[in-house]
């Protein structure tokens, strides 16, 4: 059944707000839940020999919300790599970001590009955090790219394929995600990896993030080894 372990997993980490106030607590405090939750989720795809994991940690639309909460989850990913990346290293996780970072507080940028940097020469899983991600922006700047070299004349526009465009997404250097999970109950995809999960099987949980653990992120990887088993068998009959 190894054959239909996938090898990227993407996850969108919904529901943490809603956790906190489930139990009383500000969103901010439910928020740091989901990143110790992000710690376990990492550790068990480590387990279950996950190649690829891609973290919606925060979307080009969550700019909306409050100011206190945005800035809390600004703040987060310092927080969090200061006190987890000595841990990470250990591990062997490789990080990597996928999204537009120019325009993020200084303290965020530095402390995400630090996590990139001290973890390049790592060869283990590859911890990829989509952050300030939104699906219909990558498309975008991708193909901003690819017009202006193609008005520079280093590609031919008559070349441009699928193979090529994938080159400048900010996943370019990454396969495509076979699984993607939702948390938190919501069945929609929510501007995420739009272009590179447009074969991927899509699984939603009830669970809200922080309560997303090891046993709930294995039924999900036996619902898509049960998929992918049903239609190996059907091509063969």
């Amino acid at each position: 059944m190894d054959y239909y372990t996938p090898k990227h997993v993407a996850i969108m980490m919904d529901g943490n707000g809603r956790w906190g106030k489930q139990r009383g607590l500000t969103r901010s405090e439910g928020h740091y839940a989901g990143a110790q939750a992000m710690e376990h989720i990492i550790d068990a795809s480590i387990e279950l020999n996950i190649q690829v994991l891609t973290l919606y940690a925060f979307s080009s639309e969550n700019w909306s919300r409050p100011k206190d909460e945005v800035n809390y989850l600004m703040q987060l990913p310092v927080k969090f790599f200061k006190q987890k990346l000595p841990e990470f290293q250990k591990r062997n996780v490789i990080i990597r970001l996928s999204g537009n970072i120019e325009n993020l507080p200084k303290k965020t940028k530095k402390s995400l590009l630090q996590a990139v940097e001290q973890t390049k020469h790592n060869t283990g899983i590859i911890v990829n955090f989509a952050f300030n991600y939104g699906g219909r922006a990558d498309i975008l700047q991708a193909t901003r790219q690819i017009i202006c070299e193609a008005a520079d004349k280093q590609i031919d526009i008559n070349q441009v394929n699928e193979e090529l465009f994938q080159r400048y997404l900010y996943t370019s250097e990454l396969p495509d995600p076979e699984l993607v999970i939702r948390t938190g109950g919501e069945k929609r995809v929510s501007n995420f990896l739009l272009w590179q999960s447009s074969m991927a099987e899509l699984y939603f949980s009830d669970k809200y993030f922080p309560d997303f653990g090891k046993l709930e992120l294995e039924a999900a990887i036996s619902e898509y080894r049960r998929k992918q088993g049903t239609k190996q068998n059907e091509m063969l009959s």
